[in-house]
């Protein structure tokens, strides 16, 4: 167990059988038995595009300390980016079918708004979270989502065809998923149009960073570029620290290196 679970170093880590019999050195059968078990106990899930951490193992911290690893890396990034445009700037992460607040930036404008830290909405309903189910497979999107777009009150209008087209409609605009009214401000009368970009890590996204605010759309496509390289730096910062944390220990002992989602030969262990 303890082989196998090593394996999934951060939260998007997705693994197949192959892989994890590969790095782990166990039979396929014996890390068959094993993964159904845990799958059993919920500290792996077992989705279209392979195993990842399921919520036990998400419970015990590591999910948290990685969303803490993620607003560090994008702080800096969030913070420019709400000097250079006034508007409200949120970051997200997605967990399972929703979308949470990771952090929210801007002036009193932004107190008006319900969202806040913590807040959870399913994420086909919201522009960051639409930016990253855009780089999931279709099957994995199907399986997180299917449940919620069958229910007319949980789908609110949306289902798995419509999904997929404003998806693949995503990718093709280089990530940029818009709304024209997603954010509603009862206290002013108006809609929100906003704009996000998803913070992509080697094996898919980790987060999303959404723009939002009183301004109307043509503003928010010409704001679009700053979102998409706030998103752009902040993955960028990401992968430089999980390089540096793979390298060295991974060295040591004696197991495999990924990298960009390819196997190595296991590095030799220094005695």
């Amino acid at each position: 167990m303890t082989l196998i679970l090593d394996m999934f170093e951060h939260r998007s880590t997705r693994l197949s059988l192959v892989e994890i019999c590969t790095h782990s050195g166990l039979p396929r059968s014996t890390a068959h038995r094993i993964l159904d078990q845990l799958v059993k106990l919920h500290w792996l899930e077992h989705t279209p595009s392979g195993y990842c951490l399921g919520r036990r193992s998400l419970g015990l911290g590591g999910y948290d300390g990685r969303h803490g690893e993620i607003r560090e890396a994008a702080a800096e990034h969030l913070h420019e980016l709400q000097l250079r445009t006034g508007l409200v700037v949120h970051l997200a992460a997605l967990e399972g079918a929703d979308e949470v607040f990771l952090d929210k930036l801007g002036g009193p404008f932004a107190r008006t708004l319900q969202s806040h830290v913590g807040r959870r909405s399913f994420a086909h309903l919201t522009t960051g979270g639409r930016a990253m189910l855009a780089w999931l497979p279709p099957e994995e999107v199907e399986a997180l989502l299917g449940k919620q777009l069958a229910n007319p009150v949980q789908g609110r209008g949306w289902d798995v065809p419509s999904l997929h087209r404003e998806l693949n409609r995503i990718r093709r605009n280089r990530g940029l998923s818009f709304d024209r009214g997603e954010y509603a401000n009862a206290m002013v009368g108006r809609i929100l149009p906003s704009v996000a970009a998803a913070i992509r890590g080697p094996q898919g996204p980790m987060a999303a960073i959404c723009l939002c605010g009183e301004t109307n759309f043509a503003t928010m496509e010409r704001l679009a570029p700053l979102v998409a390289e706030a998103a752009a730096r902040t993955s960028r910062v990401l992968s430089a620290e999980a390089r540096g944390r793979r390298q060295v220990p991974a060295a040591r002992r004696g197991q495999a290196v990924r990298t960009g989602g390819r196997p190595l030969a296991s590095a030799p262990s220094r005695a």
